[in-house]
């Protein structure tokens, strides 16, 4: 078998975090003991990487209804007009080219470092034959703008009930889950229950991840700050209403900055990498919790069929026995010392080809139905790749229905690399708090030097 080349989109990661990110480049590391351990197993290409299953650029995304204020915020912040079409959601990427481009949703659908990926099939899923219009959901518009450097914004469309369908929910769906900050315009609370309440709810199913800032728009007035606080509470009780409890809260308006917008943004990195390892904890526990016990219950299946077609057979050949002793004395040749064990070695000679063939036949069938609930589970892994290794001769013989490669030695090599990952997590945590204690006693030594 070939050896496990590594990703050369791990490569280019570890590189890319070499000198800014020591945590992740060492996540990259466990991506790749990962790899090997899937890849033994069939479960993935020689080049392929389960990093590919999130984006590794810090999201954020924004969520309104009707008015305006969305895209004009996005405006002023970016200090750029974006061309963005309304009804689309559009991932915004920096470019250093003083023009803009914008690319059709197929270049979100195949790039695997951006937030789209692979998401037509989950659009096939959700609705049949929509799967091949990407374009008409999906868009990529290059900015000029510093703020977009390091980062992805996707804008999403603003609730419309003329284009409103069940594909723009399960998008907006999916950007809540994936996007590290999501920007949430109150305007969205006043559009119509009917359109906004999956949106809502997802909102609702999120809400302890501390991923949500609710911006209220009021950009046409000027605020003291005790005015822009009781418009903050008076909308913490109407989004309470709405099963909405937590989440940090801003008031745009006249004369006030952008500054508790911009820390969010500045904490992002932190915030993309808390995802990316709770990514890579999913994923290797995923290998024993969904891949293992699918590819199990497959095998279990098959092996099933297969004995009970080979009984059937062995059933018929035992009639046609009855009737030949009927007919002739056949078992007087069973317990002949000679003919006996010719007759017996003979059965068991096609009895075995016969069983390997219908094994390979039923096995047919179990791959295309594990292909569909490959799908349905949105798994990046080759379930059939696993099966199809698990059926060797001599497991199609004997009363074995465990997976190829599940094993004490891989779940030895799981369960270190679930260590490793709490490890990591834990030098994050010790990377942060260093980071807000430096912050504390630079902001308290520059106070202490204007004293003196």
């Amino acid at each position: 078998m070939a050896d496990k080349t590594v990703s050369k989109h791990l490569v280019n990661l570890e590189k890319q975090f070499a000198s800014t990110d020591p945590v992740l480049q060492k996540a990259v590391k466990v991506f790749q003991e990962l790899d090997e351990i899937e890849f033994e197993m069939g479960l993935i290409d020689a080049d392929e990487t389960t990093a590919r299953r999130r984006s590794w650029w810090p999201l954020i995304s924004t969520i309104g209804g009707y008015s305006p204020a969305k895209s004009d915020f996005l405006n002023r912040f970016l200090g750029v007009q974006t061309q963005s079409t309304r009804h689309k959601f559009t991932v915004l990427q920096y470019t250093p080219q003083s023009t803009s481009a914008t690319l059709p949703g197929t270049a979100l659908d195949a790039d695997h470092r951006l937030p789209f990926y692979q998401i037509s099939r989950d659009i096939e899923l959700a609705v049949s034959g929509e799967g091949n219009k990407v374009n008409s959901y999906l868009e990529l518009i290059t900015v000029n703008s510093a703020k977009l450097k390091n980062k992805l914004v996707i804008d999403a469309p603003v609730l419309n009930p003329s284009v409103e369908n069940s594909v723009n929910t399960l998008l907006r769906q999916h950007i809540i889950g994936i996007s590290d900050l999501v920007l949430v315009f109150t305007d969205l609370f006043e559009t119509d229950p009917e359109f906004n309440k999956e949106t809502i709810a997802s909102i609702v199913k999120y809400q302890d991840t501390n991923k949500f800032l609710f911006v209220i728009d009021h950009s046409e007035l000027s605020l003291e700050e005790h005015k822009s606080h009781e418009i903050i509470v008076s909308w913490q009780r109407r989004l309470a209403d709405f099963g909405i409890f937590t989440g940090h809260y801003v008031v745009l308006s006249q004369n006030s900055d952008n500054a508790q917008i911009e820390q969010r943004i500045n904490n992002l990195s932190n915030d993309r990498s808390y995802r990316v390892l709770e990514s890579l904890e999913h994923s290797i526990r995923a290998v024993d919790d969904v891949v293992m016990e699918e590819v199990e219950a497959a095998l279990t299946t098959w092996k099933e069929r297969c004995n009970v077609t080979t009984l059937i057979i062995l059933s018929f050949i035992i009639m046609l026995s009855l009737f030949a002793e009927i007919a002739v004395g056949i078992l007087d040749f069973l317990f002949d010392p000679i003919l006996g064990p010719i007759i017996i070695l003979t059965l068991i000679g096609i009895l075995t080809p016969l069983h390997i063939v219908i094994s390979r036949v039923h096995g047919k069938f179990i791959i295309n139905q594990l292909h569909k609930r490959q799908k349905q589970l949105n798994l990046s892994e080759d379930l059939s790749g696993l099966f199809e290794k698990s059926l060797s001769f001599w497991r199609m013989l004997l009363p074995s229905n465990q997976p190829v490669g599940k094993n004490k030695k891989n779940r030895k090599k799981l369960n270190s690399l679930l260590e490793q990952t709490k490890d990591l997590v834990q030098a994050l945590n010790d990377q942060f708090s260093r980071s807000q204690y430096q912050d504390y006693h630079s902001q308290y030594d520059t106070q202490s030097g204007e004293d003196y």
